[in-house]
């Protein structure tokens, strides 16, 4: 595990799968801090997946929408594939009634979803350790 962004948002990295989030405080600062940082990760850990989680926000204005078209569009650039997931229902609702379309950027319900996308796979074991 790293150190937060300097825009104080973690960056985790799951094998070449960088994972983060958004929090409902992106500003103009952040969102350059969090972008720079994002793209730096990419290129020095080798990743060719990201995966944003976006359940923490309540809402989605057009920054926010440009902010992660132009993240998925670098990190594309750079060879990695991105994955927003965790949309809310009325996030989504939100999106269309205002015309805002995420061009170009791919989404999963959860983070789980993204995860297995991207080809991981979460290994079933029985409750309770095992055979016996």
């Amino acid at each position: 595990m790293s150190a937060p962004a300097s825009g104080g948002v973690p960056i985790l990295r799951l094998g070449d799968v960088l994972v983060t989030g958004l929090l409902n405080e992106l500003d103009d600062t952040t969102a350059v801090a969090f972008t720079e940082e994002l793209t730096s990760r990419i290129s020095s850990d080798g990743a060719r997946g990201v995966l944003i989680d976006i359940s923490r926000l309540e809402i989605v204005d057009s920054f926010v929408a440009r902010t992660l078209m132009e993240l998925t569009t670098m990190a594309r650039l750079l060879g990695a594939r991105v994955i927003v997931a965790g949309m809310r229902p009325p996030v989504a609702i939100t999106l269309v009634e205002l015309g805002i379309q995420l061009t170009g950027v791919e989404t999963a319900l959860n983070a789980e979803q993204a995860m297995a996308a991207m080809g991981w796979h979460q290994s079933l074991q029985p409750a309770g350790g095992g055979p016996g």
